[in-house]
Parts: structure tokens; C-alpha cells; sequence
């Protein structure tokens, strides 16, 4: 094999845009089409928001004002302004800005000035405005290059700075930003800087009791006692124990949410357990006492360390350079306040240990079936081949690879299983293949997991039975074919998940995949729909004439063809939890024994069987019981 040519003609020396443009992920992560919380055009956002709260955060404006309106992104803050004659600098040059100066920022978000340089490289469009003190600077660009510099004029606008860009879309192929992801980045500030005051497109956002609004925003249902709220000085905690499995954190560094928490939440992690036995003088197993856990931790560190530049891990082993250890600090805290909390509160100190026992009591029990299932789910794994894995995890099995853009697809039948393996991507993309219809979970125990043999060998697949911790995949799929049947299995997985794992959708890992309805075609042009709409639109363009297929399952769709949609074109519709949604009561209604209420919104949802009445002046009555008695069966 002869040797590839290397000589002075093959170093490159890139500039700052063209850097970021190469190798976009080093600096935000994965680029995404907006269907995933932390895709690129979120990181776009956040970047340019942190420099608001660090403004915030060191007493300069109250108040963000954040306008979305189709892919444009305004961002507005009341803080000192950036200073006039450095206004082109802070957004093009790597490593200028002001964190570099702890003074100014001791406990900044951002410390490396690569932020809102991203934002200007990665955008078609980028304006910058800085207002103080009566002067305006403006600057505009475009993917990083600069377009406009313009002289310093008078204003009237008050301090502060304005940002306007555009996403690259040939970089965020199909992106579109979902106001959901959005509130809760939006919410996130206001629970972490009590009196910032948030308005998006419109709407206020504001938290007057931090961590404690969080938890009672995010929790199901009521806790089993009194959320515990303790402050300190750089920490802050609030937890609460639930009827639910798992264990569920909202951890932050300087008011970033490390999604992947770090050293900072494995050091909450253990004080919470070691300061309850201590307390209770009782050498429970730290499990029992976390099993039920919600609760958010939030410190404050100087010159934090990230493993990555989207910050999402913290890394630190200090809460400051030569300073206490983040285990030490965190515990000490813990073993100090948490203990003075349930010497106080009596009545919360015997919930708990009810709830703990409770959790002993049913590892117990679980014991011996939990090893049967283990053995029964790797002699599947090896022999059934229920998981075509990937080949990341075969290689290398213990290695954290959620960072690494692994995803399984659980999918319905051979066929559907069969396209999705020939098509997908061997390194990355695994394919669990379900048999049949799942149990509807709605009410059991965890019990059935063990003793369910499909159920068991998903949480064998996912790695998921002592918690999220060791999940093996980023993204959970449900992929199953767009009829009545598919849409059944569909609800009956999202019921297992949010049952006996909801902390794995709350954190955005479980999606549903869209594949297209429709493909409309001629001679010279191919057009997959994913509606009816999109169908009459690709009509229009190539004409009456043009063949129309219709998709009535993955199977019928072929591996050339599917490819694409497991590909770089794969739609995905993540399943999230809304601010004002039950999830115990969603389930109920839907999934649970039949109701008076349920029975109502059948009848008025029966469309069909509506047209069926007038048509054949069938008995409606008849009609309706036959239906509630069919879902009934079913539920």
C-alpha cells in the first residue's frame, strides 16, 4: 500500500469562524433539528442568555426579554451594556471578554468567551447592539463574516445589550425551535436567580422561592411530606420523597443545568444518604433511601470545570481552585441543615422512615425474582436476540456512551424490525424487537417487570434497573407502524416508561419516530409526506399524474428507503411532560379502569362510528357499548 502524500501543503491554519463551522460539536454539542432539549440551536440560545443572568447575577437589570418568531431569536437585557469599543471584539475573537477577570465574574456561567462567538459563526444573521449610557454600538454579520460596522450614535434606549440572530440552515437542517424546550430553559433562570424577571414573546416568568417552585412544578402528584428548602451560602437545596420509583435530581453550577450532573450531584447523592442513616442511626442501604427521591441542588463554584463546553457535566473536584473538596462542602452542609430539619420536624422525619422501609420491604421481596430475571434476560440476549445492538456498546460494553448519540429503536413485529436493522447506522442505532402487544402496566407494582418477560428484557436492554445512571442509550425510539394497532403499543410502552421509569422521560430520552404516511413520485422527482397536507403539496409540485403509495406499515417501507428516515432526515417526536401535566392522572384517565368521564369523551370522539349511525340508522346505543366495551378489553 503506498503511503499518502504529507508535506507543508497539508497544515491549515483555520480562523475562529471557520473552526467552529468545522467542528461545531466542540463548541455546542450536537447540532439536532429542535426535537431535543439540548440540540444546537438551545445551546445558541442559553449562550447568549448567560451573559443576561451573569448580569443579573452581579446587580445590573432585572429584567430578559426574549422574542422568538420563526427561526429569529431576539434577545434583549437591561444590564451595563457591552463596552462601546469592544462590542465587534466580544462576538468575534476567541478568547476576549470580561470572565477572564474573576473579580468582575467571580461565579460566571460562561468563562471561556467562546459563547456568543459560536452563536455569530453558526448564524446566517447576527446583530449585536450595546446601549450605554445615551451611545449606541451596533455590528452585523453573517456565518461569523462582518457586514456592517457602525459608528457610535445617541439613543435614548436604556443600558443594556440586544442579540438578534439566525440559525445556519445547512447547519440545523429542518430546526425548529419548540416553546416547550424553551419555558423550561426560561424557567430554569428564574428557579436559580429569585427577582429575575423573564418575558418570552410575551409572557413573565418569575420564581419568588427558587428550588422550591421547582420541585412543586415538576413533581406528579403531592409529596409524601412538606418539601425541605435549605439555603447556604453558595448551595441551595430542596427534596421531598414521592409515590414513584427511582430517583429523580435537577442539579445546577452557577445557575447552569448540568443535565448529566457531575461531582456535585454524586456529593448530594451521598450526603442525602449518609445524613438519614446518621440521623435514624440506622445502616439502610443507600438505595432504600433514595428509591422516591425529587429533589434539585444547586452550588455556586469558583472558575468551574465542565467536561464539555456545553456544560452539562460538572467535572470540578473543588467548589474553588486549592479550596474544599465538593464532597466535603456539599456533606458538611447536608449533615449540618438536613439533620436540624428533621430534629425540628418530627412528623417529616417519620414519613420518611415509612417510606424507606417501605422501599426495604419491596427489595426484599424483589430479590429472588430480580435474579431470576437477570439470568432469563441474558439468556434471551444471547440466544433470542431480542437487542441487535450496537456496536459501540458490543465493544465496549461498560463504557458511558449516552454522550456518544446511541439510540434503540423499539419496534413492533419481524418485518418492522428487519427494515429498521438492515437500514440503520451499526455503530450507533440499536433495534429491540417487541413481541406482540405489551402489558398495560396502569396501576401494577414493579413486581410485573421481573415477571414480564418483554418488560424485563427492555430494562435489561436499557441497563436501567438500578437507575438512570446506567443507561446505555441517549435516545429511547418507539417506532411502530401509523395505524390503530401501532398507536396502541405506542401508548402502552409511553405508559411502562412514565409507570416505572418516568425520570427517563423527563429527562428527554424517549421520542416517537416519525416515518412518512406518503410517497408521491414521477419520473423525475421523489417526495415523501409525513400528512395529508404535505401530500396535496407534493401533488401541486409534480402534478395530478404523479404515483401516490400509501404507508400502512415499517415493514412495507424498504431499507433503501428507510435509511433516510432513521438517518439524516429521521423525524422525531420527543414525549415530554408539560409543566401543567398529572402524569398519575393522565395514566388514569386513559390507561385505567373505565369511567363515567371516559365514557364521555369516547362518545364524543366517535367519529366514525357517528357517520356509521346516520348512514346505516344503526341503534347508536348498541354502537357506543360495543366500543367502551372493546376499549374496556383492551385497558
Amino acid at each position: 500500500m503506498s503511503e499518502a502524500a504529507y508535506s507543508e501543503d497539508h497544515i491549515r491554519s483555520l480562523d475562529w469562524k471557520e473552526h467552529i463551522r468545522l467542528r461545531p460539536g466542540m463548541y455546542i454539542g450536537k447540532l439536532g433539528d429542535g426535537s431535543s432539549y439540548d440540540d444546537g440551536v438551545y445551546i445558541l440560545l442559553k449562550e447568549v442568555l448567560d451573559n443576561c443572568i451573569d448580569e443579573f447575577v452581579m446587580g445590573h437589570g432585572r429584567k430578559v426579554e426574549v422574542n422568538i418568531n420563526g427561526p429569529r431569536v431576539e434577545i434583549r437585557d437591561f444590564g451595563r451594556g457591552v463596552p462601546l469599543g469592544k462590542v465587534v471584539d466580544v462576538v468575534s475573537k476567541i478568547n476576549t471578554g470580561a470572565k477572564y477577570d474573576s473579580k468582575a465574574f467571580k461565579k460566571s456561567v460562561g468563562l471561556n468567551g467562546v459563547g456568543t462567538k459560536a452563536v455569530n459563526a453558526l448564524s446566517t444573521y447576527f446583530r449585536i447592539e450595546s446601549y450605554r449610557e445615551g451611545q449606541m454600538k451596533r455590528a452585523e454579520f453573517d456565518r461569523g463574516t462582518l457586514r456592517k460596522d457602525e459608528k457610535l450614535e445617541p439613543t435614548t434606549e436604556a443600558n443594556g445589550t440586544r442579540v438578534v440572530f439566525e440559525p445556519d440552515e445547512q447547519m440545523f437542517r429542518n430546526f425548529q425551535y419548540r416553546d416547550q424546550h424553551i419555558e423550561r430553559l426560561l424557567w430554569n433562570y428564574c428557579y436559580l436567580n429569585t427577582g429575575l424577571a423573564i418575558v418570552f414573546n410575551g409572557q413573565r416568568y418569575q420564581s419568588k422561592n427558587g428550588l422550591l417552585d421547582l420541585l412543586e412544578t415538576k413533581m406528579d402528584g403531592e409529596p409524601l411530606y412538606p418539601i425541605i428548602h435549605l439555603k447556604g451560602e453558595d448551595i441551595e437545596v430542596a427534596l421531598t420523597h414521592a409515590n414513584h420509583y427511582g430517583e429523580e435530581y435537577y442539579s445546577f453550577v452557577n445557575g447552569q443545568h448540568t443535565t448529566q450532573g457531575g461531582t456535585h450531584q454524586g456529593a448530594f447523592r451521598e450526603a442525602v444518604a449518609k445524613t438519614i442513616k446518621d440521623f435514624f442511626k440506622k445502616d439502610w442501604e443507600a438505595g432504600d433511601v433514595r428509591t422516591g427521591i425529587v429533589a434539585a441542588v444547586s452550588v455556586k463554584v469558583i472558575e468551574p470545570v465542565f467536561e464539555s463546553q456545553t456544560k452539562t457535566k460538572l467535572g470540578s473536584l473543588e467548589v474553588e481552585p486549592g479550596g474544599q473538596s465538593m464532597r466535603s462542602f456539599v456533606g458538611d452542609f447536608m449533615s449540618r441543615e438536613l439533620d436540624n430539619f428533621l430534629h425540628k420536624n418530627p412528623q417529616v422525619a417519620e414519613v420518611l422512615q415509612g417510606r424507606i422501609l417501605q422501599n426495604e420491604r419491596e427489595r426484599k421481596e424483589l430479590s429472588g425474582i430480580r435474579k431470576l430475571a437477570r439470568e432469563r434476560a441474558k439468556k434471551a440476549s444471547l440466544h433470542n436476540r431480542k437487542l441487535r445492538d450496537c456496536r459501540l456498546h458490543l465493544n465496549d460494553p461498560k463504557k458511558d456512551d449516552r454522550k456518544l448519540g446511541t439510540t434503540l429503536f423499539i419496534t413492533e413485529g419481524d418485518s418492522a424490525s428487519g427494515s429498521i436493522t438492515k437500514s440503520r447506522d451499526v455503530n450507533t442505532q440499536a433495534v429491540f424487537s417487541l413481541k406482540g402487544k405489551p402489558l398495560n402496566c396502569y396501576g401494577l407494582t414493579k413486581k410485573v417487570v421481573y415477571e414480564n418477560e418483554e418488560f424485563n428484557l427492555i430494562q435489561a436492554a436499557l441497563n436501567i434497573e438500578d437507575g438512570m445512571d446506567g443507561l446505555r442509550y441517549n435516545k429511547i425510539v418507539i417506532a411502530t407502524d401509523a395505524d390503530v394497532d401501532g398507536m396502541h403499543i405506542r401508548l402502552l410502552l409511553m405508559t411502562f416508561f412514565l409507570q416505572f421509569f418516568p425520570d427517563l422521560v423527563k429527562n428527554d430520552h424517549l421520542y416517537i419516530l416519525q416515518t412518512p404516511l406518503f410517497r408521491v413520485r414521477n419520473k423525475k422527482e421523489t417526495i415523501y409526506c409525513y400528512s395529508d397536507e404535505e401530500r396535496q403539496r407534493a401533488l401541486i409540485k409534480l402534478g395530478k399524474s404523479a404515483e401516490i403509495t400509501r404507508f400502512k406499515g415499517l415493514g412495507e417501507i424498504s431499507p433503501d428507503e428507510f435509511k433516510h428516515f432513521i438517518g439524516e432526515d429521521i423525524r422525531l417526536e420527543p414525549v415530554m411532560i408539560t409543566r401543567e401535566a398529572a402524569v398519575q392522572e393522565l395514566l388514569g384517565f386513559y390507561m385505567g379502569k373505565n369511567t363515567p368521564q371516559r365514557q364521555e369523551f369516547i362518545i364524543g370522539n366517535l367519529k366514525v362510528e357517528k357517520d356509521l349511525v346516520a348512514e346505516m340508522k344503526v341503534d347508536p346505543v348498541k354502537v357506543i357499548a360495543a366500543k367502551l366495551d372493546e376499549v374496556e378489553e383492551e385497558a
